[in-house]
Protein backbone atom coordinates (compact mmCIF):
# COMPACT_ATOMS: atom_id res chain seq x y z
CA UNK A 1 0.00 0.00 0.00
CA UNK A 2 1.30 3.52 -0.73
CA UNK A 3 2.37 5.61 2.21
CA UNK A 4 -0.02 8.32 3.44
CA UNK A 5 0.81 11.61 1.73
CA UNK A 6 1.18 13.41 5.05
CA UNK A 7 3.71 10.85 6.33
CA UNK A 8 5.65 10.96 3.07
CA UNK A 9 5.88 14.75 3.29
CA UNK A 10 6.84 14.66 6.98
CA UNK A 11 9.68 12.16 6.52
CA UNK A 12 10.92 13.84 3.34
CA UNK A 13 11.17 17.12 5.22
CA UNK A 14 12.99 15.43 8.12
CA UNK A 15 15.51 13.36 6.14
CA UNK A 16 15.72 14.90 2.67
CA UNK A 17 17.59 12.58 0.31
CA UNK A 18 17.92 10.05 3.13
CA UNK A 19 14.27 9.10 2.61
CA UNK A 20 13.54 7.27 -0.64
CA UNK A 21 10.66 5.57 -2.41
CA UNK A 22 12.81 4.75 -5.46
CA UNK A 23 12.22 1.26 -6.76
CA UNK A 24 15.93 0.43 -6.83
CA UNK A 25 16.37 1.24 -3.13
CA UNK A 26 13.20 -0.61 -2.20
CA UNK A 27 14.28 -3.69 -4.18
CA UNK A 28 17.69 -3.59 -2.50
CA UNK A 29 15.92 -3.97 0.88
CA UNK A 30 13.48 -6.63 -0.32
CA UNK A 31 15.83 -9.56 0.15
CA UNK A 32 18.68 -10.61 2.43
CA UNK A 33 20.66 -13.85 2.41
CA UNK A 34 17.52 -15.78 3.31
CA UNK A 35 15.61 -17.90 0.82
CA UNK A 36 12.35 -16.31 2.01
CA UNK A 37 10.79 -13.75 -0.31
CA UNK A 38 8.55 -10.75 0.33
CA UNK A 39 7.50 -7.59 -1.52
CA UNK A 40 9.79 -4.58 -1.14
CA UNK A 41 9.07 -1.98 1.56
CA UNK A 42 7.12 1.13 0.58
CA UNK A 43 10.10 3.36 1.41
CA UNK A 44 13.60 3.29 2.92
CA UNK A 45 14.92 5.74 5.54
CA UNK A 46 18.54 6.27 6.63
CA UNK A 47 18.61 7.98 10.06
CA UNK A 48 21.85 9.39 11.45
CA UNK A 49 20.85 10.22 15.02
CA UNK A 50 18.70 8.88 17.82
CA UNK A 51 16.51 11.97 17.51
CA UNK A 52 15.78 11.13 13.88
CA UNK A 53 14.92 7.52 14.75
CA UNK A 54 12.58 8.83 17.44
CA UNK A 55 10.86 11.20 15.03
CA UNK A 56 10.46 8.50 12.37
CA UNK A 57 8.95 5.99 14.77
CA UNK A 58 6.60 8.54 16.31
CA UNK A 59 5.35 9.60 12.87
CA UNK A 60 4.90 6.01 11.67
CA UNK A 61 3.17 5.08 14.92
CA UNK A 62 0.65 7.90 14.46
CA UNK A 63 0.06 6.84 10.83
CA UNK A 64 -0.05 3.11 11.76
CA UNK A 65 2.68 2.29 9.24
CA UNK A 66 5.01 -0.67 9.98
CA UNK A 67 8.74 -0.04 10.52
CA UNK A 68 11.36 -2.73 9.86
CA UNK A 69 14.89 -2.42 11.23
CA UNK A 70 17.74 -3.20 8.80
CA UNK A 71 21.41 -3.78 9.59
CA UNK A 72 23.54 -5.31 6.83
CA UNK A 73 21.01 -7.70 5.30
CA UNK A 74 22.95 -10.85 6.23
CA UNK A 75 20.19 -12.65 8.13
CA UNK A 76 19.08 -16.11 7.04
CA UNK A 77 15.65 -16.14 8.70
CA UNK A 78 13.82 -13.43 6.74
CA UNK A 79 12.90 -11.26 9.72
CA UNK A 80 14.17 -8.07 8.02
CA UNK A 81 11.66 -8.37 5.18
CA UNK A 82 8.67 -6.02 4.88
CA UNK A 83 5.98 -8.70 4.93
CA UNK A 84 3.32 -6.08 5.73
CA UNK A 85 4.86 -3.23 3.76
CA UNK A 86 5.93 -0.06 5.52
CA UNK A 87 9.29 1.64 5.95
CA UNK A 88 12.66 -0.07 6.23
CA UNK A 89 14.90 1.75 8.69
CA UNK A 90 18.44 1.26 7.38
CA UNK A 91 20.80 1.88 10.32
CA UNK A 92 24.03 1.70 8.29
CA UNK A 93 24.78 5.44 8.66
CA UNK A 94 24.79 5.23 12.46
CA UNK A 95 28.21 3.58 12.33
CA UNK A 96 30.43 5.33 14.88
CA UNK A 97 32.42 3.79 17.71
CA UNK A 98 31.48 6.27 20.43
CA UNK A 99 33.88 5.17 23.18
CA UNK A 100 36.41 2.46 23.99
CA UNK A 101 36.94 2.04 27.72
CA UNK A 102 39.91 -0.31 27.66
CA UNK A 103 40.34 -0.23 31.44
CA UNK A 104 36.74 -1.42 31.86
CA UNK A 105 36.92 -3.77 28.84
CA UNK A 106 33.90 -2.06 27.29
CA UNK A 107 32.99 -0.31 24.06
CA UNK A 108 30.05 1.97 23.24
CA UNK A 109 28.93 1.82 19.61
CA UNK A 110 26.13 2.86 17.32
CA UNK A 111 24.08 0.01 15.80
CA UNK A 112 25.50 0.29 12.28
CA UNK A 113 29.05 -0.57 13.37
CA UNK A 114 29.97 -4.02 12.08
CA UNK A 115 31.80 -6.56 14.22
CA UNK A 116 34.86 -6.48 11.92
CA UNK A 117 34.98 -2.67 12.06
CA UNK A 118 34.87 -2.76 15.85
CA UNK A 119 37.67 -5.32 16.07
CA UNK A 120 39.75 -3.23 13.67
CA UNK A 121 39.24 -0.25 15.99
CA UNK A 122 40.31 -2.38 18.98
CA UNK A 123 43.55 -3.77 17.55
CA UNK A 124 45.83 -1.43 19.49
CA UNK A 125 44.08 -2.08 22.82
CA UNK A 126 44.77 -5.81 23.18
CA UNK A 127 41.00 -6.41 23.33
CA UNK A 128 38.47 -7.88 20.92
CA UNK A 129 34.75 -8.51 20.58
CA UNK A 130 34.32 -12.29 20.33
CA UNK A 131 30.79 -12.97 19.04
CA UNK A 132 31.24 -14.31 15.51
CA UNK A 133 28.08 -15.28 13.60
CA UNK A 134 30.09 -15.64 10.40
CA UNK A 135 28.84 -12.70 8.38
CA UNK A 136 30.23 -9.22 8.93
CA UNK A 137 26.94 -8.26 10.55
CA UNK A 138 26.08 -4.98 12.23
CA UNK A 139 26.24 -5.03 16.01
CA UNK A 140 22.73 -3.62 16.28
CA UNK A 141 21.44 -6.44 14.12
CA UNK A 142 23.44 -8.99 16.11
CA UNK A 143 21.89 -7.73 19.34
CA UNK A 144 18.40 -7.66 17.84
CA UNK A 145 18.71 -11.29 16.77
CA UNK A 146 20.70 -12.46 19.82
CA UNK A 147 23.44 -13.69 17.50
CA UNK A 148 25.75 -16.43 18.65
CA UNK A 149 28.25 -18.18 16.40
CA UNK A 150 31.24 -20.46 16.72
CA UNK A 151 32.73 -18.77 19.82
CA UNK A 152 29.59 -19.05 21.97
CA UNK A 153 30.93 -22.13 23.79
CA UNK A 154 33.51 -19.93 25.56
CA UNK A 155 32.44 -16.29 25.25
CA UNK A 156 28.66 -16.64 25.18
CA UNK A 157 26.10 -15.14 22.81
CA UNK A 158 25.15 -11.50 22.34
CA UNK A 159 22.97 -11.71 25.44
CA UNK A 160 26.11 -12.30 27.52
CA UNK A 161 28.07 -9.50 25.88
CA UNK A 162 25.59 -6.60 25.79
CA UNK A 163 25.72 -4.60 29.03
CA UNK A 164 23.42 -1.68 28.20
CA UNK A 165 21.30 -0.29 25.38
CA UNK A 166 19.67 2.87 24.16
CA UNK A 167 16.38 1.94 22.50
CA UNK A 168 13.66 3.94 20.73
CA UNK A 169 10.21 2.51 21.41
CA UNK A 170 7.41 2.35 18.84
CA UNK A 171 5.90 5.67 19.89
CA UNK A 172 9.23 7.49 19.71
CA UNK A 173 10.16 7.42 23.39
CA UNK A 174 13.85 6.86 24.09
CA UNK A 175 14.85 4.59 26.97
CA UNK A 176 18.12 3.30 28.38
CA UNK A 177 18.50 -0.20 29.77
CA UNK A 178 21.24 -1.89 31.76
CA UNK A 179 24.37 -0.37 33.23
CA UNK A 180 28.15 -0.33 32.80
CA UNK A 181 28.61 -2.27 36.02
CA UNK A 182 28.89 -6.03 35.87
CA UNK A 183 26.97 -6.49 39.13
CA UNK A 184 23.42 -5.20 39.27
CA UNK A 185 20.11 -6.55 40.57
CA UNK A 186 17.82 -3.54 40.25
CA UNK A 187 14.50 -3.99 38.45
CA UNK A 188 13.59 -5.84 35.31
CA UNK A 189 16.30 -7.07 32.95
CA UNK A 190 15.15 -4.89 30.06
CA UNK A 191 18.47 -5.34 28.26
CA UNK A 192 17.92 -9.10 28.16
CA UNK A 193 14.37 -8.47 26.95
CA UNK A 194 15.48 -6.24 24.08
CA UNK A 195 18.35 -8.49 22.98
CA UNK A 196 16.76 -10.99 20.62
CA UNK A 197 13.47 -9.14 20.20
CA UNK A 198 14.21 -8.59 16.47
CA UNK A 199 12.91 -5.04 16.40
CA UNK A 200 9.44 -5.91 17.69
CA UNK A 201 9.92 -3.94 20.94
CA UNK A 202 12.04 -1.05 19.69
CA UNK A 203 14.97 0.07 17.55
CA UNK A 204 18.44 -0.10 19.15
CA UNK A 205 20.39 3.14 18.69
CA UNK A 206 23.36 2.56 21.04
CA UNK A 207 25.06 -0.47 22.59
CA UNK A 208 27.51 -0.88 25.47
CA UNK A 209 29.45 -4.08 24.81
CA UNK A 210 31.66 -6.34 26.91
CA UNK A 211 35.13 -6.85 25.45
CA UNK A 212 37.66 -9.63 26.05
CA UNK A 213 41.43 -9.88 26.00
CA UNK A 214 43.03 -11.03 22.76
CA UNK A 215 44.48 -14.51 23.31
CA UNK A 216 48.23 -14.83 23.39
CA UNK A 217 48.12 -18.08 21.46
CA UNK A 218 45.49 -19.66 19.20
CA UNK A 219 45.39 -23.19 17.81
CA UNK A 220 42.71 -24.74 15.61
CA UNK A 221 42.25 -28.27 14.33
CA UNK A 222 39.90 -30.55 12.41
CA UNK A 223 39.35 -34.12 13.51
CA UNK A 224 37.36 -36.87 11.75
CA UNK A 225 35.10 -39.38 13.51
CA UNK A 226 33.53 -42.62 12.30
CA UNK A 227 29.97 -41.50 13.11
CA UNK A 228 27.80 -38.82 14.71
CA UNK A 229 27.60 -40.57 18.07
CA UNK A 230 31.38 -40.71 18.44
CA UNK A 231 31.78 -37.00 17.70
CA UNK A 232 29.03 -36.03 20.15
CA UNK A 233 30.56 -38.25 22.84
CA UNK A 234 33.89 -36.48 22.34
CA UNK A 235 32.25 -33.08 22.83
CA UNK A 236 30.52 -34.26 26.01
CA UNK A 237 33.73 -35.70 27.45
CA UNK A 238 35.71 -32.57 26.59
CA UNK A 239 33.22 -30.27 28.29
CA UNK A 240 32.91 -32.53 31.33
CA UNK A 241 36.71 -32.53 31.63
CA UNK A 242 36.66 -28.74 31.85
CA UNK A 243 38.81 -28.16 28.77
CA UNK A 244 38.29 -24.43 27.94
CA UNK A 245 37.48 -24.57 24.24
CA UNK A 246 37.14 -21.30 22.34
CA UNK A 247 35.17 -22.96 19.54
CA UNK A 248 33.89 -26.45 18.83
CA UNK A 249 31.67 -27.18 15.84
CA UNK A 250 30.22 -30.34 14.34
CA UNK A 251 29.96 -30.93 10.58
CA UNK A 252 28.65 -34.06 8.91
CA UNK A 253 29.94 -35.71 5.75
CA UNK A 254 27.78 -33.66 3.40
CA UNK A 255 28.98 -30.43 5.03
CA UNK A 256 32.61 -31.54 4.71
CA UNK A 257 32.03 -32.20 1.02
CA UNK A 258 30.82 -28.60 0.72
CA UNK A 259 33.94 -27.37 2.56
CA UNK A 260 36.17 -29.31 0.18
CA UNK A 261 34.43 -27.77 -2.80
CA UNK A 262 34.60 -24.29 -1.27
CA UNK A 263 38.27 -24.13 -0.30
CA UNK A 264 39.80 -26.98 -2.31
CA UNK A 265 40.62 -29.12 0.74
CA UNK A 266 40.67 -32.93 0.82
CA UNK A 267 38.96 -33.74 4.11
CA UNK A 268 37.34 -37.16 4.35
CA UNK A 269 33.57 -36.92 3.76
CA UNK A 270 32.67 -38.14 7.23
CA UNK A 271 31.67 -36.44 10.52
CA UNK A 272 34.21 -33.92 11.79
CA UNK A 273 34.75 -31.65 14.76
CA UNK A 274 36.36 -28.25 14.25
CA UNK A 275 37.95 -26.95 17.44
CA UNK A 276 39.97 -23.94 18.54
CA UNK A 277 41.84 -23.14 21.75
CA UNK A 278 42.79 -19.70 23.14
CA UNK A 279 45.26 -18.90 25.93
CA UNK A 280 48.93 -18.86 26.78
CA UNK A 281 51.23 -21.09 24.69
CA UNK A 282 51.57 -23.65 27.49
CA UNK A 283 47.84 -23.69 28.22
CA UNK A 284 46.92 -24.10 24.55
CA UNK A 285 49.41 -26.93 24.18
CA UNK A 286 48.05 -28.71 27.26
CA UNK A 287 44.40 -28.23 26.21
CA UNK A 288 45.10 -29.51 22.72
CA UNK A 289 46.87 -32.58 24.13
CA UNK A 290 43.95 -33.34 26.45
CA UNK A 291 41.46 -33.00 23.62
CA UNK A 292 43.60 -35.25 21.44
CA UNK A 293 43.49 -37.99 24.09
CA UNK A 294 39.71 -37.71 24.47
CA UNK A 295 39.18 -37.70 20.73
CA UNK A 296 41.33 -40.81 20.41
CA UNK A 297 39.16 -42.61 22.96
CA UNK A 298 36.14 -41.79 20.81
CA UNK A 299 37.66 -42.98 17.55
CA UNK A 300 38.91 -39.61 16.34
CA UNK A 301 41.49 -39.70 13.58
CA UNK A 302 43.41 -37.53 11.16
CA UNK A 303 44.08 -34.37 13.16
CA UNK A 304 44.71 -31.48 10.77
CA UNK A 305 46.12 -28.45 12.62
CA UNK A 306 45.73 -24.95 11.21
CA UNK A 307 48.94 -23.38 12.44
CA UNK A 308 48.89 -19.97 10.73
CA UNK A 309 46.29 -17.18 11.03
CA UNK A 310 45.62 -17.53 7.29
CA UNK A 311 44.87 -21.26 7.65
CA UNK A 312 42.58 -20.65 10.63
CA UNK A 313 40.71 -17.89 8.82
CA UNK A 314 40.30 -20.14 5.79
CA UNK A 315 39.03 -23.00 7.94
CA UNK A 316 36.41 -20.97 9.83
CA UNK A 317 35.33 -19.10 6.72
CA UNK A 318 34.48 -22.46 5.17
CA UNK A 319 32.47 -23.36 8.26
CA UNK A 320 30.60 -20.06 8.17
CA UNK A 321 29.87 -20.44 4.46
CA UNK A 322 28.58 -24.00 4.76
CA UNK A 323 24.93 -22.95 4.50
Amino acid sequence: MPLPDALHAQLSALLGERFSTAQAERDLHAGSETFHRAPPPDAVAWPETTAEVSAILAACNDARVPVIGWGTGTSLEGHALAVHGGITLDMSRMDRVLAVRAEDMQAVVQPGVTREALNTELRATGLFFPVDPGANASLGGMASTRASGTTAVRYGTMRSNVLALEVVLADGRVIRTGARTAKSSAGYDLTGLMVGSEGTLGIITELTLRLHGQPEETAAAVCAFPDLESAVACVQMTMQAGVPMARIEFMDGVAMRAVNQDIGSTYAEMPHLMIEFHGSPDAVKADAATFGELAGECGGQGFDWATTPEDRTRLWKARHNSY
